[in-house]
């Protein structure tokens, strides 16, 4: 069986100097998308943060965020014009704090 990795693009539009109360992920917008989407999160204290999306079968597809970032509001814009159609997650850590949403790809 071969696996074969596709590597969409991420665009970080950096945060804002709001500072959030708690931890929040987003639903992205728009979804259904095709092929760019918007993950928009919140994050009350600074923290390592990752983002990552998944494929229907657990697979890591890319990951989007993987850093340490400041208290604040921030979105990121996901390119999946080299994903296949289909049933996407994303799921959010930063520290203690984790959070998954589904997103679907249509083309």
């Amino acid at each position: 069986m071969s696996v074969f990795v596709l590597k969409p693009k991420a665009v970080f539009a950096g945060g804002d100097n709001k500072n959030p109360t708690e931890f929040q992920l987003s639903q992205n917008y728009p979804n259904p998308f095709n092929p760019t989407t918007n993950i928009s999160f919140s994050i009350p204290d600074e923290s390592y943060v990752t983002l990552k999306v998944y494929n229907i079968l657990g697979y890591e597809i890319t990951t989007l965020v993987n850093k340490e970032m400041k208290s604040g509001n921030y979105t990121v814009k996901f390119d999946g014009s080299s994903l296949p159609s289909g049933i996407y997650f994303y799921r959010l850590q930063a520290n203690h704090n984790i959070a998954t949403k589904k997103l679907i790809l249509v083309k």
